[in-house]
């Protein structure tokens, strides 16, 4: 299974978002320069998450980005059932594009398939709080790359 740079980098904002007391607003700019991502590709990111209502987002000269929720009730399986495009893992999953001529006949659509519901089942028994046990290492990585 592969997630998208999209997830991925929508992973990474609430586990920094995670790591921030709840009355702390943080900003693209410095969630871009901690990961060393492009604020163009977060901005797109936290729009979506804001209005996934996993985020606040608050406007203004003081604004910033916050967690909407604690991260004990933000399950990892819901933001990437919800970030990712599709799960077509291969053609043949995509009913409307599929030209596999053994489709009809072929197993492997069945075995990826219920592997694919395991990697989804697997993540759906973690919350954004499960991401955030070592919390202290990660501010620490945090610090570091800022300076």
């Amino acid at each position: 299974m592969r997630l998208t740079n999209y997830t991925d980098y929508s992973l990474r904002v609430l586990i920094y978002l995670a790591t921030k007391p709840s009355d702390k607003l943080s900003n693209i700019k410095e969630i871009a320069e901690v990961y060393d991502i492009s604020k163009n590709h977060l901005m797109k990111v936290i729009h979506d998450l804001g209005k996934l209502g996993v985020i606040e987002t608050i406007r203004g000269r003081n604004g910033g980005i916050r967690l909407a929720h604690h991260p004990s009730s933000i399950n990892i399986g819901k933001v990437v059932r919800k970030t990712e495009e599709d799960f077509h893992i291969v053609e043949c999953f995509n009913n409307e594009q599929n030209q596999c001529i053994i489709s009809p006949v072929c197993g492997l659509k069945h075995v990826l398939n219920k592997a694919l519901n395991a990697y989804l089942q697997v993540l759906d028994e973690y919350t954004l709080e499960d991401l955030v046990q070592n919390q202290s290492t990660l501010l620490e990585y945090f610090k570091m790359k800022k300076n």
